[in-house]
């Protein structure tokens, strides 16, 4: 993790941490082998940046399938496309994957305006998302 990561105390979440992202925190769960990015409400530029430094972390410390849980992101601006875009690639580049779930109606809308619901597997909520993730 980033040196902003503090690591959590909760007892039953491995490896929960949170990282700094723009004001925010950005709570990262180990499931298994699958990492859980709890992306943060606001999605925008600022926070865009830390948010793919911590993929990037995630990534060079060997994580190959990430879930990004939006179920608390309500803005998402075209930078954080991008980085969910770029990690995607690297991912499938080392046969990873990266996937999203829990997206609120008017993120999916920029998901569906983006062409992203296309792209990405999709799941309706984090444990849907982490068990088809665990049956494979």
């Amino acid at each position: 993790m980033s040196p902003t990561c503090r690591l959590s105390q909760d007892p039953n979440i491995p490896d929960c941490g949170t990282n700094l992202v723009g004001d925010e925190h950005m709570e990262i769960k180990s499931v298994g082998d699958l990492q859980i990015a709890v992306i943060p409400k606001r999605f925008d530029a600022y926070a865009a940046q830390d948010v793919e430094a911590t993929f990037k972390d995630l990534v060079g410390k060997g994580a190959r399938r990430v879930v990004c849980d939006f179920s608390q992101t309500e803005y998402v601006a075209s930078a954080g496309l991008r980085v969910l875009l770029g990690t995607a690639k690297n991912l499938q580049k080392l046969e990873g994957l990266l996937v999203l779930c829990s997206l609120r109606s008017y993120v999916k809308e920029v998901f569906d305006t983006a062409g992203f619901t296309q792209i990405f597997k999709i799941y309706a909520s984090t444990e849907e998302a982490i068990e088809s993730l665990q049956q494979k």
